[in-house]
């Protein structure tokens, strides 16, 4: 087993095919196989199902993998420690959330760039319970979510506290006005959306029970179906205030307890060495 194996691995987890694995790694179908049937051979476990239309990993394959992951983050760990120069190179994945993704990553890559040149930093925008799953597997060397976070394996640090807002068009001049029927809409990101949770447990505050949700997974979808007076939505006030005050919107504050909002920065524990990571960590404490 060489480091080449891992690739061929992980080629053939990503494609769900030995051919397309194959190509991707600019070799041939019958070396892939051969790859893979020596890793099982080792292990002593079948890694994939094999059906007539995809490849897919098994329970064991899915295990190999995770420490596949991490055995791949050491090697280049230590390249980097090994490496005669001073100056910091590589590539970075960072997740956040939609609207971390609006205010926030723009002015991180500047400034990062600014101190960190050579590294490349690559932002992806998800919901917090998916972000959280693909730093556990080393899928995301980060990612900016929202509090809490109970998971041992996680380090974190608070970023920033923020303040909540229901949003309506700007047709009505008290909250009430924008729910006071049974037809009340909110537009929302899809389930697992922490923002969205928030506003089901306001309305059910306000005693509202029944209402319809409309899914867009794209701020500025939500932002237009708000404008139109097609639903209303909850969202940190700072990004109505920065990019949306030109628009036709109204904003009011809830409670406390469902407006406030915290954001973290979540990274494996075992990572805290990283010289990448640790760059990136300590511009953000």
């Amino acid at each position: 087993m060489n480091t080449n194996d891992f690739k061929i691995f992980e080629a053939v987890a990503a494609h769900g095919s030995f051919t397309k694995a194959a190509g991707a790694m600019f070799t041939v179908q019958s070396n892939v196989t051969a790859r893979i049937k020596s890793l099982e051979d080792e292990f002593a476990v079948s890694l994939f199902t094999r059906t007539s239309r995809k490849v897919e990993l098994t329970a064991a394959g899915e295990t190999l993998m995770h420490y596949f992951k991490q055995v791949g983050h050491l090697i280049e760990e230590a390249k980097r420690e090994l490496s005669q120069s001073k100056q910091l190179i590589g590539h970075l994945k960072i997740g956040c959330i939609e609207t971390t993704l609006a205010l926030k990553a723009p002015d991180m890559i500047n400034q990062f760039n600014e101190t960190y040149p050579e590294i490349e930093l690559e932002f992806r925008a998800d919901m917090s319970a998916n972000l959280i799953h693909d730093v556990i597997n080393y899928k995301l060397d980060a990612a900016f979510v929202m509090a809490p976070v109970f998971i041992p394996d996680l380090a974190q640090q608070t970023i920033k506290e923020e303040q909540l807002v229901i949003v309506t068009s700007n047709k009505y001049a008290k909250i009430n006005d924008a729910v006071h029927d049974k037809n009340v809409k909110i537009v929302v990101f899809d389930q697992g959306c922490n923002y969205r949770a928030r506003l089901e447990s306001w309305l059910s505050f306000k005693g509202i029970v029944n209402y319809k949700n409309i899914v867009v997974n794209s701020l500025e979808g939500i932002i237009n179906f708000v404008e139109a007076d097609l639903a209303i939505t909850i969202l940190p006030a700072d990004l109505i205030a920065q990019y949306y005050q030109n628009r036709k919107l109204k904003t009011f504050a809830i409670g406390k307890e469902l407006g406030t909002s915290t954001t973290v920065l979540i990274y494996r524990k075992n990572r805290t060495q990283d010289k990448l990571l640790k760059a990136f960590t300590e511009i953000y404490s």
